[in-house]
């Protein structure tokens, strides 16, 4: 008889999961609350625009084309994508404005000259960032941190020597302010901590690493927008007969001597060999494993920034912007103290600004653009959203019309609204964290909660929500490390 896995959640990590199951020989039904597939990677559709709903930044595609290699297919027959050349346009208030290249000698080069910093410092500091990726990607992002097995290997021993470049000590701020005397050098830096949902004044220095992803594998448009890639392995799942019980709701695991056994549905119970929840770890206790003892140390872990989203139709073209722009807030540091302290949004919010239409026409009518802006908030908390939301509004407008010398407010056709409040109906993200458990000290990666039970056994845990974190590239590790974890199937 064919051993059975359950995959509770249709994230891009349970997704990659069911697939890993389902290649390792499983049989492989997979569960889902929502009437779709994707989680986070969802659509938003009104009056001719199209917008991803979640999230916009694809780098690192060979671990997607992965999925598709396991079964010996070609992954252009499923899903594609261009490089950009581009990576993001920056604007600050004080009017200076950069476009990074994904070409790193051209940014090189481009940085030293735009922001008056020697060529040297820049390609130093990029070089660490591959230094710091390379001497911990095999331990932090492609093993269990929570098994003995991953400490005694040579690449393990090789980074504990070298750990003193790995910058834990320091934030990030700290670090970049150590290699750049531009202020504006240093807060493009200093944005990477955003990329996990975390503060570049409490986040530590390793975070340094992020940028040789950005640069070094570049950053990438998936043909049909970002909602596609979930779409695409949906489509090679089924093609190799993985089950999707959609709007059918987990309400338990069930487990007896230490071992999960199965879940319950209001449609009736059903057994598995192996159970992998791609539920937020939060969610996962509260609502589906009520009956053990919770760990109630990671579950109080400090939360991911969550966010504010306004979708909305724009009746004219930007030629000044492409497919990613980020418009600066002139007080940083403060920005994040209101986020993650005073659990607030900023009066002068750094907004970030995705337009697919540059690349897909057809995500807009002729000659209009849909624009994804989205500015960085705290969790919910309580706060008035409401209140909070007309503010940022017009906080974002006031902005935008000052960088663009428009008037948006006679260009806003279409609008759509997704604050904390639903990013946690519709994700079960606790508190509407976008990636988990925030990276706010040297010990986060620690605490993160393993891919693995330590109570039941054949229980495992997939998404941002668990080790190695949140963000696209990152879920996916997840799964292939919770592969790793699942017994072969013995004949």
């Amino acid at each position: 008889m064919i051993p059975k896995a359950i995959v509770i959640g249709s994230g891009i990590a349970g997704l990659a999961s069911a697939l890993r199951l389902r290649n390792k020989g499983y049989e492989v039904t997979v569960f889902e609350a929502n009437e779709y597939v994707g989680g986070k990677l969802h659509v938003v559709e009104h009056k001719g625009y199209r917008w991803d709903a979640g999230p916009s930044l694809f780098t690192m595609p060979h671990l997607v084309d992965e999925l598709f290699e396991l079964f010996g297919v070609d992954p252009k027959t499923y899903f594609n994508y261009k490089r950009k050349e581009r990576v993001c346009n920056y604007f600050w208030e004080d009017q200076t404005t950069f476009s990074v290249h994904a070409d790193a000698n051209i940014f090189i080069r481009e940085a030293a000259e735009k922001f008056k910093t020697s060529p040297e410092k820049i390609e130093k500091y990029l070089n660490n960032s591959k230094e710091k990726y390379d001497l911990t990607a095999n331990i932090f992002l492609e093993k269990s941190l929570h098994k003995w097995s991953t400490y005694f290997s040579l690449d393990t021993l090789k980074s504990l020597v070298q750990s003193y470049k790995l910058n834990v000590h320091t934030s990030l701020d700290n670090l970049n302010k150590t290699y750049f005397s531009s202020p504006h050098l240093v807060q493009l830096f200093n944005r990477y901590a955003t990329y996990n949902g975390s503060s570049p004044y409490k986040t530590p220095g390793i975070m340094s690493m992020i940028p040789h992803l950005e640069m070094h594998y570049g950053t990438f448009f998936p043909k049909g927008g970002m909602h596609e890639i979930g779409q695409s392995l949906h489509e090679l799942a089924i093609d190799n007969g993985i089950d999707f019980r959609l709007n059918e709701p987990v309400l338990r695991i069930i487990h007896q001597d230490g071992k999960a056994t199965g879940i319950e549905t209001e449609k009736g119970v059903f057994e598995a060999n192996i159970l992998v929840s791609n539920m937020d770890i939060f969610s996962t206790y509260k609502s589906l494993l009520k009956d053990i003892p919770h760990p109630q140390r990671i579950l109080r872990q400090e939360r991911s920034s969550s966010a504010l989203i306004f979708y909305w139709g724009i009746k004219r073209t930007f030629p000044e912007l492409d497919l990613h722009n980020i418009f600066f807030s002139d007080n940083y540091e403060v920005e994040f103290d209101h986020i993650f302290n005073k659990k607030e949004l900023f009066d002068d919010p750094t907004v970030y600004i995705n337009i697919t239409s540059k690349e897909e026409p057809n995500d807009a009518p002729k000659e209009c653009e849909n624009w994804f802006v989205m500015i960085n908030a705290p969790g919910n908390f309580g706060q008035d959203w409401e209140h909070m939301k007309t503010k940022a509004r017009a906080q974002i407008i006031q902005k935008l019309n000052r960088h663009l010398g428009v008037d948006l407010n006679e260009l806003i056709e279409v609008e759509e609204i997704l604050d904390p409040i639903g990013i946690e109906s519709k994700t079960s993200s606790h508190r509407g964290a976008l990636y988990g458990a925030a990276s706010n000290s040297k010990f986060a990666a620690f605490l993160r909660h393993p891919n693995f039970s330590s109570q039941l056994k054949n229980l495992y845990f997939c998404g941002g929500s668990v080790h190695p974190g949140g963000g696209i590239p990152l879920c996916l590790l997840s799964a292939k490390i919770v592969s790793d974890l699942v017994p072969e199937i013995v004949d």
